[in-house]
């Protein structure tokens, strides 16, 4: 009866225009993520997109759509900080790949949201399971760097992503080490390079000079990494591969580095605290799949935790081009493994969005922060909750996938029922 309530009211809003739209979603659990704590039958009032009221005592308007959580829990909506959502529909079918250009001259100088499809149906599948934000990352394709991120919502509209170019991402596992020729070695070689051709451009490049490594667009592209102004994620693994990234960064002080994969990065945690250096990690990852996560356990997100380590959390074990909608799963078995409750769900709405850097407008519900509001019926973290109505930037959206409506449509086999084709 709750969720078909909320329907009724998640319906209404979704009526109603757009802009200049107030509604409060009252009668829950609200977890601000911010100094105000858990609120207790707390309401949150949306106005124009914005949130601008959280409390227990928020005067609602009479003209407000009202959501009634009926006890549930009222969060700020999931940020997925690492995922190839819009990029890959089906990952066999080369035409449908959007996530890597292996046969590309380029690698900096890709932007992955030129690639970004909005209407991918996995992203509707994310959005019924609550994530409202997420970062698009792409795939190496010749060389180590893969090329630049971006950030998107999930409402599935043409603007949907709302910040390019707004990290660079490098592979210094042993995938990179194959590209960069078949060494560790020659993977950070590779990298050192690609950061003194930025640092040259363009006079490196002028009379038709070249650089060392990278072509004059992407020398261009790496030019905001190298001065500090873009975060560099780079995907390492093995614990000694972090201790040389931290190494590295002590040299190249304007680097600003993000630490993704990260299996055995429970082993360099002191270090990375100290570095202040954060980290986009899977809990769920606890096998050995190569001599570089041989050190994984489901205990790592919590030692993270307590070293005090800024940590996001991806979906990295499962997928993240499909199953991004499993984050609470996988938060849920940090929290199952010694992470608290509040660090395993700022792990996944708060913390992402400090990481790239947009922690002003998502992540909580407070005053100010874009209405990105999501209503559960019990703890999100649990297996068995699910979403009873998600806001993005204040607009009520629809909780149907291309599941939900296979569902429906083959609920009831009769003979009379109409069928998908014909011989």
């Amino acid at each position: 009866m709750k969720r078909v309530l909320a329907s009724l009211a998640l319906a209404a809003a979704v009526a109603a225009p757009a802009l200049a739209q107030t509604v409060a979603v009252t009668n829950g659990r609200v977890v601000t993520n911010t100094s105000a704590g858990v609120i207790d039958d707390g309401s949150v009032l949306m106005r124009d997109g914005d949130i601008v009221a959280v409390g227990a005592d928020v005067e609602i308007p009479a003209e407000a759509t009202v959501v009634d959580a009926e006890g549930g829990w009222i969060t700020p909506g999931l940020f997925h900080p690492h995922t190839q959502l819009g990029l890959i529909e089906v990952a066999l079918e080369d035409s449908t790949r959007n996530a890597a250009a292996g046969e590309s001259p380029f690698s900096a100088a890709l932007d992955v949201s030129e690639g970004f499809n909005p209407s991918g149906n996995h992203i509707d599948e994310a959005r019924a399971e609550g994530i409202t934000r997420f970062a698009l990352h792409p795939s190496t394709g010749s060389t180590i760097i893969a090329g630049q991120g971006a950030l998107a919502d999930s409402a599935g509209a043409p603007d949907s992503v709302f910040t390019t170019r707004d990290f660079m991402v490098a592979d210094l596992r042993r995938s990179g080490a194959n590209l960069a020729g078949g060494s560790t070695a020659a993977a950070w070689a590779y990298l050192r390079a690609a950061l003194d051709d930025a640092r040259a451009y363009p006079g490196r490049y002028q009379n038709g000079g070249d650089g060392d490594v990278l072509t004059r667009a992407d020398a261009a592209a790496m030019v905001p990494v190298a001065r500090g102004e873009t975060p560099l994620v780079v995907y390492i693994d093995r614990a000694a591969d972090i201790r040389r990234a931290l190494d590295f960064i002590e040299a190249n002080r304007s680097l600003r580095l993000i630490i993704a994969g990260a299996a055995e990065a429970h082993l360099v945690a002191d270090e990375l605290a100290a570095a202040g250096v954060p980290v986009i990690m899977d809990p769920m990852r606890n096998l050995p799949d190569s001599f570089d996560t041989l050190a994984s356990t489901l205990q790592a997100a919590a030692r993270l935790h307590d070293a005090g380590v800024q940590v996001a959390y991806t979906t990295m074990g499962s997928d993240i081009y499909w199953n991004p909608r499993l984050l609470t799963q996988h938060a849920g078995l940090a929290a199952a493994h010694g992470a608290e409750w509040e660090e395993a769900f700022r792990a996944i709405t708060l913390a992402p969005a400090e990481i790239y850097g947009v922690s002003d407008r998502f992540g909580a519900l407070e005053a100010g922060y874009a209405g990105d509001v999501v209503v559960w019926d019990g703890d999100p973290l649990e297996l068995m909750s699910a979403p009873t109505a998600v806001f993005i930037d204040g607009e009520a959206q629809s909780l149907e996938t291309r599941q939900t409506r296979l569902r429906d449509r083959y609920a009831e086999i009769a003979a009379e029922a109409d069928f998908a084709y014909r011989h």
